[in-house]
């Protein structure tokens, strides 16, 4: 079994219908099925913002829809810490939501799973959705 970390937009993806990257998440999450799917919770916080605004049931949903997946929450550890702000360090357009997300991939030794076009120019671990 791979370990596999998602950022944020695969996931805001796959919730959204409307989204425009909503079939890449949802062929990705079908492709890393068998996969140890890893959460950040910096991203898990991110994820829950529009649900938030939705109100408890859409919150309620989210997370329903997360554990079905499954996907695992992973905590911010001093480790993943210090490797977010020595990404954040080199390549200063980076946003520190992002530096923790890649960051937790390096730590833990996987791929990580993003919508997001700039981030394979910043680590080989990243795959586009």
């Amino acid at each position: 079994m791979a370990r596999v970390v998602l950022d944020a937009s695969v996931l805001i993806a796959f919730l959204d219908a409307g989204d425009r990257h909503h079939k890449e998440a949802i062929a990705a999450l079908e492709r890393t099925r068998s996969d140890d799917r890893i959460l950040p919770a910096s991203a898990y916080a991110e994820v829950l913002v529009v649900p938030n605004r939705a109100g408890p049931e859409a919150v309620a949903r989210a997370d329903r829809i997360l554990s079905e997946l499954p996907v695992r929450v992973a905590s911010l550890d001093p480790e993943c810490a210090r490797t977010a702000a020595a990404l954040r360090a080199r390549h200063r357009a980076l946003k520190l939501g992002d530096a923790l997300v890649l960051a937790t991939a390096e730590v833990l030794d996987a791929a990580v799973l993003t919508a997001d076009r700039a981030w394979p120019k910043i680590s080989s671990r990243a795959r586009l959705i």
